[in-house]
């Protein structure tokens, strides 16, 4: 009978069940399970059918009639009650912002039908409630200028909270914001400025650091930290700027195919945290506006999200570079996901590749599977 009520929760309309009769250790326990079954039949909660013929005095199904009866009979409380009560406690005090209804709302639903959200249950309300205040803080920017554990701190009262909770926290705020669909949680935090440190950033090319001639020896290349590129001096202008996604692809493009150091070329450090971000739109502005800029990545949708993500860094046309249908075509593999790119916008050189990975039929290419060439400079 709980199965009964438990399919009602679900959704399903009048759930019938059919008795398992070899899962009864002996008679006595039939015995016992028609009894009940009828006392639950005289209440009017179900409805029970016998069989035909030889086993017409063997119950053949139950459907459910009544379930408010039934509840009261089993002294069950109806999922929808109990889930209200705890999403009330849940976001009691939280003034929850427009972008974060949508989720309460559809944690409510699964918690009314029974089932788990996120993997979180109706007995999870006191571990989730840090989860929506630490996303509503992020969407009200009271992360930034502070490190990851001191966010946690201030908002959650415990400096690990965070780390704890990363993905139901991202899962809530991928409802509204534009995140890496691929990403690890702390990679997608990270491209919001949510890191315990910035990694550095580095550089290749013809370009001085303060009152440091590196131009004059041109290394293979050096790291700064992000907030630092401010620094970063051209003494002449470079032939073109590009950013690569990939640490080994960035160290082959610097060492193959452009030993001169005739461009600069900066590797991003995979998703590219806010402070890299930052750094980029710096330097973006420090190349004369006739210096064509580039990005490398791996063609997939992750690939399009950090290219469409540097581009609006930059605040300069960005370009492609080994990033095109026709490579994925000729090199790529067919995904074992079905996850495709959001719609880019017509305006970004990058719309063509992500109209393509939308496609059912879309191959995947990881850009180490490519030997680096020079961006085509007209």
């Amino acid at each position: 009978m709980a199965d009964l009520l438990d399919r009602h929760e679900a959704g399903t309309v009048s759930p019938i069940g059919y008795p398992d009769y070899t899962s009864f250790s002996d008679v006595g326990e039939i015995d016992r399970f028609a009894q009940e079954l009828g006392e639950a039949e005289r209440s009017k909660a179900v409805k029970i059918a016998k069989g035909r013929g030889r086993n017409s005095e063997q119950i053949a199904h139950v459907r459910l009639e009544d379930a408010s009866r039934l509840y009261a009979l089993l002294g069950r409380r109806p999922a929808g009650e109990m889930a209200g009560e705890a999403t009330s406690r849940l976001m009691n005090g939280l003034d929850l912002p427009a972008e974060l209804e949508m989720a309460a709302a559809s944690l409510l639903a699964a918690w009314s039908r029974g089932r788990s959200w996120q993997g979180f249950s109706l007995d999870d309300v006191d571990r989730l409630r840090p989860a929506f205040a630490l996303a509503k803080a992020i969407l009200e920017r009271r992360h930034q200028g502070i490190d990851y554990r001191t966010f946690s701190r201030r908002i959650a009262g415990d400096s690990k909270a965070l780390e704890r909770l990363e993905g139901p926290v991202v899962r809530l705020l991928g409802s509204t914001l534009e995140l890496p669909p691929n990403a690890r949680p702390r990679d997608a935090l990270r491209t919001l400025g949510l890191e315990k440190f910035a990694p550095p950033m580095l550089l290749s090319g013809r370009i001085d650091f303060d009152t440091a001639e590196l131009s004059a020896t041109a290394p293979l290349y050096f790291g700064i930290p992000p907030s630092e590129a401010v620094r970063v001096r051209f003494r002449q202008k470079p032939r073109y700027l590009l950013t690569i996604e990939n640490f080994a692809s960035f160290n082959r493009h610097v060492a193959e195919a452009d030993p001169e150091r005739a461009g600069l070329t900066i590797y991003v450090g995979g998703y590219p945290s806010l402070a890299t971000q930052e750094a980029l739109r710096s330097l973006g502005a420090g190349v004369p506006d006739d210096v064509h800029i580039f990005h490398w990545s791996d063609i997939d949708p992750d690939g399009t999200w950090i290219f469409r993500t540097i581009e609006r860094a930059v605040g300069k046309p960005l370009m492609p570079h080994l990033m095109s249908a026709e490579l994925a075509e000729k090199f790529g593999k067919s995904p074992a996901e079905a996850v495709r790119p959001s719609v880019a916008s017509e305006m970004s050189a990058i719309a063509p590749l992500v109209a393509y990975l939308q496609r059912d039929d879309a191959k995947w290419l990881e850009q180490e599977e490519l030997d680096p060439v020079l961006p085509q400079v007209q």
